[in-house]
């Protein structure tokens, strides 16, 4: 008699255990602590990546933000985008842009070549833009293979950083 309410008792606990891990199982994929990431364009020229990510944040954190600013949903987006150093342009409640300057490797020459890139969640929608050509991807954590790209102006100085 006691042996088999024991054992009910360790029935009824793993039961309680399974079914708090079943709501954490099923978060969706493309969500990191408050946020849901949309989508992500990553623009390329001349070795730098201009990121613009498009997000929601759980309604029940937008007040937090007016009172405490936008340090942690900056950090968590850094955390996601996985590029250490990123550097944050502008962020709101809804996007961010970052650029990072060394994103691509230079072979000379206006030659470029941007390497495979592993992002933290998984991305709905990701665009990789250079001066020749588009690739999209949908549902994946990873810009896969990499990508070779020319730039398009003299020496590969963008005409709005000519002196």
């Amino acid at each position: 008699m006691y042996y088999s309410m024991r054992a009910y008792a360790v029935v009824l606990l793993i039961l309680f255990t399974l079914g708090m891990a079943v709501p954490v199982m099923a978060a969706n994929a493309d969500r990191y602590s408050y946020i849901t990431v949309q989508d992500v364009q990553i623009k390329l020229n001349n070795g730098r990546a201009i990121i613009h990510v498009n997000y929601k944040v759980d309604e029940g954190t937008r007040f937090i933000f007016f009172i405490l600013g936008k340090q942690d949903l900056k950090n968590k987006l850094m955390k996601i985008l996985n590029y250490q150093d990123a550097q944050m342009i502008r962020i709101d409640l809804s996007s961010a842009d970052f650029t990072v300057e060394d994103a691509a490797v230079s072979y000379g020459n206006g030659i470029f070549w941007y390497p495979s890139h592993d992002f933290n969640v998984v991305i709905p929608m990701l665009s990789v833009k250079t001066p020749q050509v588009t690739r999209n991807f949908t549902m994946t954590k990873q810009f896969p293979g990499g990508m070779g790209y020319f730039t398009t102006t003299p020496l590969g100085i963008p005409p709005d950083e000519k002196k």
